[in-house]
């Protein structure tokens, strides 16, 4: 079994990810999802938190990243273990500008022109990465390398917002790779895996669809 397929493995024995046809689980957008990623629930595994940080290394390697830098709130913490392993700066990008005082963005040190990898935990529709990358373009002249990353939905509107950054996207592993392995170990079938992949491609209306289907 290869990296992705055994850290998908791994998240799904934490729970870190869920996966529910019946009922489902509703976003904090109103989204209705048949799977439910809590990511940040990790944090309080310390084998599992490793194995991905040394698969970050791996990712990362012959790569010329001047500084790591975190989404805020959930890219913080993994920035923060991927900049001490890698022995580099760290700094975040909050959500919105401070409202006082200098009204960053980033929050850190560094200088204009680095280059700068993302740390993302996961990516859904793409919005929060756009953001980010966008502050620390405008901010701090950055040269955001990639955006890296724990889990993707892999949803078209995340691909079309990365082609538009020109900046490249890295997964530990996937949505799609999670199914594979949920189909592997028997946990769904491959009816349920065909109406699960069918949601990354069209969230908004995927529920809707599932109600007519049924």
């Amino acid at each position: 079994m290869n990296t992705a397929k055994n850290i998908a493995e791994a998240l799904l024995d934490y729970e870190a990810v869920k996966i529910s046809l019946d009922p489902l689980f509703t976003w904090t957008s109103g989204i209705k999802s048949p799977v439910y990623c809590d990511m940040r629930s990790i944090t309080s595994n310390v084998d599992l938190r490793r194995r991905i940080i040394n698969v970050f290394i791996d990712i990362l390697e012959g790569d010329d990243v001047d500084v790591i830098a975190g989404t805020s709130t959930a890219g913080i913490s993994w920035a923060a273990w991927l900049a001490e392993a890698l022995n580099k700066p760290m700094v975040y990008v909050r959500k919105r500008a401070k409202g006082h005082g200098t009204k960053k963005r980033v929050e850190g040190r560094m200088d204009k022109a680095q280059s700068v990898v993302l740390i993302e935990d996961l990516i859904s529709m793409g919005g929060s990465s756009a953001a980010s990358v966008r502050a620390l373009q405008e901010d701090c002249d950055a040269n955001v390398v990639k955006v890296l990353a724990i889990n993707t939905y892999g949803m078209k509107e995340a691909d079309k917002i990365f082609k538009e950054f020109d900046v490249p996207l890295q997964t530990v592993t996937s949505f799609s790779t999670i199914i594979d392995v949920a189909v592997q170990r028997g946990d769904i079938n491959k009816e349920q895996a065909y109406i699960l992949r069918e949601f990354s491609m069209d969230p908004t209306r995927w529920a809707q669809k599932l109600s007519l289907l049924n």
